[in-house]
């Protein structure tokens, strides 16, 4: 799974309180939302898109392997695969989880404060899992939204923990997941690279198991095997622009990966989700943390993060950035170094967002408050670019090709989402997740009253 959805941006107010019981009522004015928040869903939802983009454009399996690719991928490209790993992949997914678990807590404050309770945020979460679906088979399979909301209604259980204790068993379960997924990514690496086979084959003569070492990787081959199979098809449905065919083979062969997802990533996203409730109840994003320290610690975070991403990175490179390898790195490994980046990350966006109020800094908190509407239509931007039925370039395009798109689509979100915001209170698709959610029709242009 690819990286994915913008941290579920609450309603139109975002100011938290430090327990439920105490919440009190919050203006819908939008004059008391965290900017902090704001900004920091910008730089994630345009972050995302640089991770998605090779999976917008090539096959599934090139997201992780640059061998998937249906264009050269030369030594220039390859660096680029380590710049990428390095900076983006992965870091945006867990910033954007980090962030829905803060926005489910906000939410749940707000519905505490109005007499409501956790069937509202049930609610919710059950209309993103529909969005979720729609996105899936019908737009793009690198889908989270389903994730967020199987992981979410789960998190719904732990919501009344204390604040301490949510980051303890976020930050505990979340690496008890990185030693399982390093674990079991590694045994592949050793059977598949590292003269594992050999052993098992000899162990299979004995047990009646593949004798010979060839037999052993072709046993553990079949993920790659798979990857590659999908990809063949995916390539010949979408390049023919036969798109009632690729949703055919969508929901026929694809039908349970959305809601299966979970038990894979679910020992990531549930922690994060959990880290992110924490992290906001404790005042992460609204100041009442030291800003020095913040600051101290956030670059700690992203230092260590980056630097251990960085010899990840480099050791894959010298590998030749072969499939087990990759698979390592991106599902193994890296996490454990990813945590304090995402954490770091999210500390020094939350002090720089107050400040980015110029021209740039206000468009990409504006990106932010739509980050929902900026995610779902990115991906439908991305129909139309790739798809046969319209400019057909998937496959056609190298890495560096497609970040020229991801530039392009930057700017369209940049300029488009400031626009909106400065007629409506709410980008399109938060307006309509709303509505859904408490049954009931919001006014959405702006006008004097409302700001």
């Amino acid at each position: 799974m690819t990286e994915a959805t913008a941290a579920a941006t609450p309603d139109q107010d975002t100011r938290g309180t430090p327990a439920p019981e105490k919440a009190a009522p919050i203006s819908a004015t939008g004059a008391s939302r965290l900017l902090s928040l704001d900004f920091t869903r910008g730089i994630a939802v345009m972050g995302i898109l640089a991770a998605n983009i090779v999976a917008f454009g090539q096959p599934m399996i090139a997201y992780m392997w640059p061998e998937g690719f249906l264009t050269p991928h030369d030594a220039t490209s390859d660096w680029m695969w380590v710049a990428q790993f390095v900076l983006i992949d992965g870091k945006m997914r867990g910033l954007f989880t980090l962030l829905f678990g803060a926005g489910m807590y906000l939410f749940l404050e707000k519905a505490w404060a109005r007499k409501q309770g956790r069937w509202l945020q049930a609610r919710r979460l059950f209309w993103l899992l529909a969005f979720g679906m729609i996105h899936f088979f019908f737009i793009w399979r690198g889908d989270i939204l389903t994730l967020y909301a199987t992981c979410g209604f789960i998190c719904l259980l732990f919501v009344k923990w204390g604040p301490r204790t949510q980051l303890g068993v976020g930050v505990f379960f979340y690496l008890v997941g990185a030693a399982i997924y390093s674990a079991l990514a590694g045994f592949f690496y050793w059977v598949m690279e590292l003269g594992g086979a050999q052993v098992m084959a000899e162990a299979g003569m004995q047990s009646g198991g593949p004798s010979t070492p060839a037999e052993v990787r072709e046993s553990f081959g079949v993920m790659k095997t798979q990857g590659l199979d999908i990809a063949q098809v995916d390539t010949s449905l979408i390049q023919s622009g036969d798109y009632s065919g690729w949703v055919h083979y969508n929901l026929t062969e694809h039908w349970a990966e959305p809601l299966t997802g979970f038990l894979f990533f679910g020992l990531e996203t549930i922690p994060l989700i959990l880290i992110g409730m924490a992290l906001y109840r404790l005042g992460l994003f609204d100041g009442r943390l030291n800003a020095k320290k913040q600051a101290i610690w956030g670059t700690i975070g992203v230092a260590v993060g980056l630097a251990g991403s960085l010899a990840i990175g480099l050791w894959t490179l010298e590998r030749g950035l072969s499939f087990h390898s990759t698979f390592l790195s991106f599902v193994g490994t890296s996490a454990f170094v990813r945590l304090p980046f995402v954490i770091g990350l999210a500390a020094l966006l939350a002090l720089w967002g107050p400040k980015a109020t110029g021209w740039l800094g206000s468009r990409i908190s504006a990106a932010g408050r739509m980050a929902f509407s900026n995610y779902l239509g990115t991906s439908i931007l991305m129909l139309f670019v790739f798809h046969g039925f319209a400019l057909g370039l998937y496959g056609e395009l190298t890495r560096p090709q497609l970040y020229i798109v991801m530039l392009a689509a930057w700017a369209i979100m940049l300029a488009w989402s400031k626009a909106w915001l400065s007629v409506y209170r709410f980008g399109p698709l938060e307006w309509l997740w709303r509505c859904l959610t408490y049954g009931k029709l919001f006014p959405i242009r702006r006008t004097r009253e409302a700001g």
